[in-house]
């Protein structure tokens, strides 16, 4: 019998590539060059399936060209690079990996909440450049966190998670603002109150935003959200690039009518908006809030499950268009 040929279109855990291996025909990129969309159209043909990043765009033109292909597993729980209505449409499987990277983009979340409130990155580079010699009563005098209100935007998984370690942990008022409120029992596991989203940038201290990217949810922070916040107030965005309006951002840092931010995901990444790195006040990171050893290993491992399941035994574990299935 005729094994189905997938595509393995990043690098990716060499365990997880042998577990391919031994039921389909593998053409793999563990060289890991990041494929342009006319390379990616041109490994993907003849293919059955693929495993995606958020790297590769799979849309109408790349579908069309491709009209072999049955499902496209991404290592995300994220899937902006994913033109849902095309797949659909076209008859493709859409899955990701959800579940598998919650706590540890929590972890991450408050880490970089720290790390911004604290002043952590500034003051480093500041040590680092030799340029401390002595104490001094204000140096590098950051916001509080225990104690103070705490602001999330999308209060899914992700959103939840933070706000249990924020009012469980550090004893702070949790706000969140979302599409969708919470049933009760949830509200009350995570101590989080319900209120719309310019009450929330205007009572926070801390904005957390952990909001999924879509057209509606396109710049959701921008100058008029920023000119909403408290001037001691910090913002991260451990969502997705778009989110926030960068350049809006960058204005309103050099400007200190904010106090800080912490930014791991960024409008056209891995570009990095230049003025953003010209501001002190900003702590930056690439994209890291799912990366522990153990997690990403759950995440290789989760789409990879969902290529065997789907392509041996037409039952994915975690489908984003089940509609496709009937």
């Amino acid at each position: 019998m005729t094994r189905a040929a997938v595509l393995v279109a990043r690098a990716i855990f060499p365990e997880v590539l042998d577990q391919l291996r031994q039921v389909f025909e593998v053409d793999h990129n563990q060289d890991d060059v990041v494929l342009s969309p006319g390379q990616l159209r041109e490994r993907l043909l003849g293919k059955a399936g693929a495993l995606t990043t958020g790297s590769e765009r799979i849309d109408g033109p790349t579908l069309q060209a491709c009209p072999g292909l049955k499902i496209v597993a991404n290592m995300a729980v994220g899937f902006n690079n994913f033109d849902i209505e095309a797949m659909t449409r076209a008859g493709v499987l859409a899955t990701n990996t959800p579940d598998v990277l919650t706590e540890t983009t929590a972890d991450f979340g408050f880490a970089l909440l720290m790390a911004t409130a604290r002043r952590v990155t500034e003051s480093e580079h500041y040590l680092r450049a030799g340029h401390w010699h002595q104490w001094r009563y204000d140096l590098f005098a950051g916001a509080e966190v225990h104690g103070t209100t705490l602001g999330i935007i999308g209060m899914g998984r992700i959103g939840q998670g933070i706000a249990r370690r924020a009012a469980h942990g550090f004893g702070m008022r949790v706000l969140y603002h979302n599409r969708s409120r919470l049933g009760p029992e949830l509200e009350r596991q995570c101590k989080a109150g319900y209120v719309d989203k310019a009450t929330l940038l205007r009572e926070s201290d801390h904005v957390m935003l952990v909001v999924p990217y879509s057209a509606a949810s396109h710049h959701t922070i921008g100058a008029r959200e920023l000119a909403l916040m408290k001037p001691g107030a910090t913002l991260v965005n451990i969502a997705r690039g778009g989110i926030v309006d960068d350049a809006a951002l960058v204005q309103v840092l050099r400007e200190r009518r904010i106090a800080a931010a912490g930014l791991d995901v960024f409008e056209g990444e891995p570009q990095v908006h230049p003025d953003l790195l010209t501001v002190p006040n900003v702590v930056l990171t690439p994209h890291i809030a799912s990366a522990t050893v153990a997690t990403r290993r759950a995440m290789a491992q989760r789409a990879a499950d969902n290529l065997i399941d789907f392509l041996l035994r037409g039952r994915p574990r975690t489908p984003l268009n089940p509609e496709v299935l009937t």
